[in-house]
């Protein structure tokens, strides 16, 4: 430990070379922001929990799984995935028997929760069981019979002995009104309540001798945790799952599931990416800050300082720097977390009662992190100087070395080949395989570039210079610098590389999808008319359009998702694809909605039979007449017949199948669309908001566009961090010239062919780290979007020559203000 004890020499050079050092404090700095960041949303993420609301009064909830357990491999390599299913998973609604007879439960009440439609209002429906858990109350009248209903005390002219109408699962029905009743504090953030009769829920639900859950009441003095282990004995082997403490939370909030798995994602995919790039870019400045120092070095050891003196020197310079960056980058790692989770949950991807996790382990993270990369980057770089002899290395600090190390090159070489192969394999895959590979890609040309530097940074001032060569004086100087300097451009250019590589790939992979998916949408909505309503439409809204004159056909859409095993061999995965339910036939289907079908027929669709889109065939090896596996919203697993192959699922649904095989598993039985042949639309109005197409597609590529925020704001993360590194090093390297600068204004340059000179670099170094950016996401995000989408790219010109012109600006500021500060110096 001796060795990391920072010395007088260390010391020295932290107080004597400031500018050096302030660049490496920045970029440690600015890792340990994203490290922090990213850590505090991972840790969220595995924290997360969600205090119960409606069960608080029942110390135990049974229910069913809620996720979807995929089992690939055996043996040793077998492995179990979990991914929350698109609906409530339930349970047997007769499993409240059992858990009745259990020592110490008071009672065992199924609690069951679904929409009803009273007019144009939607209201929240119970059963009256529940009121012994949510302190629901009757103000009047009575528990409700079958054919009866208890409105909420506030309903507006609801008495007792009223007939009212409402819409459930089974149609429209008329109820008398048996009670009124005040909402519990269990119900209050549900809005409009209705409760029915306990025997007849399940039914009006849509799911027959199902409950969403089994609610348990303890005796006084019953344990909690004894209480829990007698329902699961008594539970084995139903499938029911057992919850205690927060763990009720989850039940009655599903979102949890789905807030878990994004911060997860973000924390630890996103957050390992941007780790790495962050890591590696903090590297690369340390590794500068000591290669800048080589003539300090060669002299220290020609007055005789020992190899372990120099690497002793350097590892304590890190000692000094690199904890004291962490730190203060925690701080903006902070808030950078705060402002990304409340973010998400602006956009309702986080339950509100999600509280942010922030404890020491990030951030110790974050902070040991950079002292690891600080100690392990000086160590890399400050091994050459310190073994050579003084002589060598008084030779080498004046002469730059023309090409990196043999191991250098051909780890370069390896990650360029790797890079390759991956484009090759992404080209020839499809879905969420193409994805994949696609980042293997960027990440190994990234890393290409790093290694190769050098190499290409002089490969580019060849080419730059080419053209530089025939302008003035300053622009010739320029391109000299570039070539004799390539380890020092190449500092400069890999960031830039990373910022454009990075924000094309994120930002272009969200534009060149919305691009595909509403061209497939404009084309693929044929209807003359569509019926929408947020609260979803009635029961019979497509049997009443079919019967308005004028109208050919009249088709509903119950829009949810399914989960689908996709990938090949061991490695396989449930991937969520979006499923309309549909109320006619396929032919009628035909008449206003065009999927582009391949093969098959949309007519042999029903009872299991389903048509799917072609990228998902192609990512689940299935095709016309295959048997495909997957899990219904609820759970269910069902092998339905794939009868028709189609073009268009990216804009539409990548799953067409009948409606009467969806309805059973999802909790909403109203249709979210109607698409309408003929008729007019005044005609049409009673039933819910009327469009046309076109006027359709812009309101769902708006919604699409409202999930566009989660890439850019990785696009920007990311991108902006480049870009500040990019910064960083360019001042470094200029700051470090002031003895050239100087050399120049001695032998008769002006101040302006100076300045005009490192600008002139500037404006090279961007262009090559452009062209080797767009490069990079090129060759990521055409196999990518050829996989995914079937078409090449999209990138909007505006938008690429936004992040193109701020690489140069950013280039040209850079080396322009720290060119000033040198020049009065």
């Amino acid at each position: 430990m001796r060795s990391f004890v920072p010395n007088g020499l260390a010391r020295a050079a932290v107080r004597f070379k400031p500018a050096s050092f302030a660049g490496t404090f920045v970029a440690l700095m600015m890792s340990a922001l994203i490290v922090s960041a990213c850590g505090i949303l991972l840790e969220t993420g595995v924290r997360a929990s969600v205090p119960p609301e409606r069960y608080a009064k029942a110390p135990v909830v049974a229910a069913a799984d809620q996720y979807a357990r995929f089992v690939t491999g055996s043996g040793d390599s077998r492995s179990e995935s979990a991914d929350p299913l698109p609906d409530t998973a339930r349970v047997a609604a007769a499993l409240a028997d059992k858990v009745a007879r259990v020592s110490g439960v008071e009672a065992a009440v199924p609690d069951f929760t679904f929409p009803v439609r009273q007019g144009d209002g939607v209201l929240t429906g119970h059963g009256w069981g529940s009121h012994a858990f949510t302190g629901a109350v009757l103000t009047s009248g009575g528990a409700p019979r079958a054919g009866e209903v208890v409105l909420a005390a506030s309903a507006e002219g609801a008495a007792v002995g009223d007939m009212v109408t409402l819409e459930t699962a089974v149609g429209r029905a008329d109820f008398r009104v048996s009670g009124l009743a005040k909402a519990g504090s269990a119900d209050a953030a549900e809005g409009a309540v209705a409760w029915f009769a306990d025997a007849r829920s399940p039914a009006l639900a849509g799911h027959p001798g199902k409950a969403d859950a089994i609610a348990v009441l303890a005796k006084d003095g019953t344990d909690a945790d004894v209480l829990a282990a007698g329902v699961t004995k008594a539970l084995a082997g139903s499938g029911a799952e057992v919850h205690t403490g927060d763990g009720r939370g989850a039940v009655e909030d599903r979102g949890l599931g789905y807030a878990k798995e994004m911060l997860t994602g973000l924390g630890g995919s996103f957050g390992g990416i941007a780790a790495t790039v962050a890591v590696f870019t903090a590297s690369g400045t340390v590794a500068l800050s000591v290669a800048q120092r080589a003539r300090e070095f060669a002299l220290l050891r020609a007055v005789g300082a020992t190899p372990r003196q120099i690497r002793r020197a350097v590892a304590a310079e890190a000692v000094l720097v690199a904890p004291f960056a962490g730190l203060v980058g925690c701080l903006p790692g902070v808030g950078l977390a705060h402002w990304w989770f409340g973010r998400l949950k602006d956009h309702g991807a986080i339950p509100d009662a999600v509280e942010l996790q922030v404890s020491w382990i990030p951030l110790v993270v974050a902070v040991g992190t950079g002292l690891l990369t600080a100690l392990a980057a000086g160590w890399a770089a400050g091994r050459r100087p310190s073994k050579i002899k003084p002589g060598q290395a008084l030779a080498e600090a004046s002469v730059e070395r023309l090409r990196p190390g043999v191991i250098r090159i051909l780890l370069g070489l390896g990650a360029l080949v790797g890079g390759g192969f991956l484009t090759v394999v992404a080209a020839r895959s499809a879905g969420d395989d193409a994805a994949n590979a696609a980042l293997g890609v960027v990440m190994l040309f990234m890393l290409a570039v790093a290694l190769l530097g050098p190499l290409v940074a002089r490969l580019c001032a060849a080419l730059f210079g080419l053209a530089l060569s025939a302008g003035d004086a300053s622009a010739s100087l320029a391109a000299a610098n570039s070539r004799t300097n390539a380890r020092r451009s190449a500092s400069a250019i890999t960031p830039i590389v990373l910022a454009m590589a990075f924000a094309s790939t994120l930002v272009f992979m969200h534009t060149s999808e919305s691009h595909v998916a509403a061209q497939q949408l404009r084309a693929g909505v044929t209807a003359d008319h569509v019926v929408t309503d947020p609260a979803g439409l009635p029961v019979d809204a497509a049997a009443r359009a079919a019967r308005t004159p004028g109208v050919d056909a009249a088709v509903g859409l119950l829009q949810t998702q399914v989960l689908v095993p996709v990938g090949s061999g061991g490695d396989r995965w449930l991937q969520g694809s979006t499923t309309q339910g549909i109320s006619g036939s396929g032919e009628q289907l035909a008449k206003v909605q065009d999927l582009d079908v391949r093969g098959g027929s949309l007519d042999r669709i029903g009872k299991g039979r389903i048509a799917i889109d072609k990228t998902l065939a192609t990512s689940a090896k299935v095709g016309v007449g295959d048997k495909l596996p997957l899990y219904l919203p609820d759970g269910t697993r069902t092998n339905p017949e794939v009868v028709a192959v189609y073009g268009r699922g990216l804009g539409l649904s990548a799953v067409t199948m009948d409606r009467a095989s969806l309805a059973p598993h999802v909790t909403s039985p109203f249709d979210s669309t109607l698409l309408i042949r003929g008729g007019n639309a005044k005609a049409l109005a009673p039933l819910g908001e009327v469009t046309d197409a076109s006027g359709y597609a812009v309101e769902q590529n708006t919604d699409r566009e409202l999930n566009a925020w989660a890439n850019y704001t990785m696009a920007a993360v990311l991108g902006g961090f480049a870009a500040v590194a990019a910064a960083n090093t360019l001042v470094m390297t200029v700051l470090d010239r002031r003895r050239e600068l100087g050399t120049l204004r001695l032998i008769g340059s002006t101040r302006r062919q100076v300045m005009r000179m490192l600008r002139w670099e500037g404006l090279l170094v961007a262009l090559a780290g452009i062209t080797l950016g767009t490069a990079i996401a090129a060759a990521t995000l055409i196999p990518m979007m050829r996989g995914l989408t079937g078409e090449g790219p999209y990138a909007p010109p505006l938008v690429y020559a936004a992040f193109a012109g701020g690489a140069v600006g950013l280039g040209l500021m850079a080396v322009t203000l720290p060119g000033r500060v040198a020049m009065r110096g």
